[in-house]
């Protein structure tokens, strides 16, 4: 079992910046890939960023690319979503997920066995 707690979320002008932290616990936390998803009122939950076990591969939703970094620490047992030059359309709740795997990140929602309870980030224009 991993247990996972976003935090950080807010709400910040538009051309500002969010860090998002990802904080786990649980069993082998290094072991395992994690996704950061958002969704909006309506909308699908979707994939904006992910990280192999290691750190060593990461990939991102093509409308974030440039904007937000991922990191992890594995000695904190946290991720991260660094996120700059905001744009109202980046509001969502944002969520952080993981799963027992060591290949390259995966985008899809289904892939995912944990999941936080997720953080707001809401940016105004």
């Amino acid at each position: 079992q991993v247990q996972l707690v976003e935090s950080g979320g807010g709400l910040v002008q538009a051309g500002g910046s969010l860090r998002l932290s990802c904080a786990a616990s649980g069993r082998r936390f290094s072991n395992y890939a994690v996704g950061w998803f958002r969704q909006a009122p309506g909308q699908e939950r979707d994939f904006v960023a992910g990280i192999s076990w290691s750190g060593g591969s990461t990939h991102y939703a093509d409308s974030v690319r440039g904007r937000f970094t991922i990191s992890r620490d594995n000695a904190k047992n946290t991720v991260y979503l660094q996120m700059n030059s905001l744009a109202p359309e980046d509001t969502a709740v944002y969520y952080c997920a993981a799963e027992l795997w060591l290949g390259v990140p995966r985008i899809e929602v289904t892939t995912y066995d944990y999941w936080g309870q997720g953080t707001q980030v809401t940016v105004s224009s």
